[in-house]
């Protein structure tokens, strides 16, 4: 802010202004705004000039709750019937729906807005409506430290919009009119927001939300299979085949280890030995035929008269 503002608010004015300097800087009110001036008559109600709102007691803590629930009902007319006749008695209603399909195709999607006082007699009384409850899911965010702190932020800026309410009051130049009120302008925007904000919240933790999903029955014909058919039982007996075909390979292992390899290796042994017997007698030379006596009158003439 230039100095001939100051001058022009009087120097009663000075501390109020630099306290709005340094809320501008910060982008919010902060504890040197919240003394800069006291809350105004607007303000009647609040808490006191400096102070933040009090924490919310245990009983007091505001939780954000939803939940969905797909259920499968016999007749989906009358159930959509009975489930609102139902919120509504515990004080809700119903927020939005869709519908499609005709028949076993048909499909149903219901918001309802419950009280939060009343989420868990509402969840169980939207559970008598199914014949089989297919899918169920709920959660839950506390958001009492968000409100606080919003509060708080509020207080703050609703004291520097006083004071500068005050500057504007002594101001007498056109120009530092109308910084004062860009200043006035932005500080309100930021209450506005905050003030939205914080209902918001609150208005979210003090009426839950329900989704629910409604489905008439499958077909005769697909029950009847369903009926018949057991996903546990079928993966059991499969596991039991599968370990008695394993201990069926084990059993043969055993057998051909402890038994038949040692006989075979017998029996091998044996037969390699007398195919080598066979073999090296069938390799040996035949013994020659011994020689004929030789005639005498084959003789040399001194052989024979010997």
């Amino acid at each position: 802010m230039s100095i001939a503002l100051v001058a022009a608010c009087g120097s009663a004015a000075s501390p109020a202004f630099e306290s709005l300097d340094r809320t501008n800087r910060d982008g919010q009110g902060g504890p040197a705004a919240a003394t800069a001036a006291p809350t105004t008559a607007g303000n009647a109600g609040a808490p006191t000039e400096g102070e933040a709102p009090p924490v919310p007691a245990q009983a007091d803590r505001l939780i954000i709750r939803t939940g969905q629930l797909t259920l499968r009902v016999k007749d989906l007319d009358a159930s959509l019937a009975d489930a609102a006749r139902k919120i509504e008695a515990l004080g809700g209603y119903v927020a939005g729906s869709e519908r499609q399909g005709e028949d076993e195709q048909a499909f149903a999607r219901v918001t309802y807005r419950i009280p939060a006082a009343r989420w868990d007699d509402a969840l169980a009384e939207v559970r008598k409506v199914a014949e089989k409850i297919l899918r169920e899911q709920t959660s839950s965010q506390e958001v009492t430290d968000q409100v606080v702190d919003l509060g708080a932020r509020l207080v703050n800026l609703r004291t520097t919009e006083a004071a500068l309410q005050k500057i504007m009051d002594r101001a007498t130049k056109i120009p530092d009119i109308l910084e004062v009120q860009g200043q006035l302008t932005g500080v309100r925007e930021q209450i506005e927001r905050l003030e939205a904000e914080k209902q918001n919240l609150e208005k979210a933790a003090a009426m839950a939300t329900l989704t629910v999903d409604f489905t008439p029955p499958p077909p005769v014909a697909v029950t009847q299979v369903q009926e018949g058919w057991d996903p546990a039982s079928e993966a059991d007996q499969a596991a039991a085949t599968l370990v008695e075909m394993g201990q069926g390979a084990v059993n043969v292992g055993i057998w051909l280890v402890i038994v038949w390899l040692p006989m075979l290796l017998v029996v091998g042994l044996a037969a390699l030995i007398a195919f080598v017997v066979v073999r090296r007698m069938r390799q040996r030379p035949p013994m020659a035929p011994p020689a004929a006596p030789t005639p005498a009158a084959d003789l040399p003439p001194e052989v024979a008269a010997s």
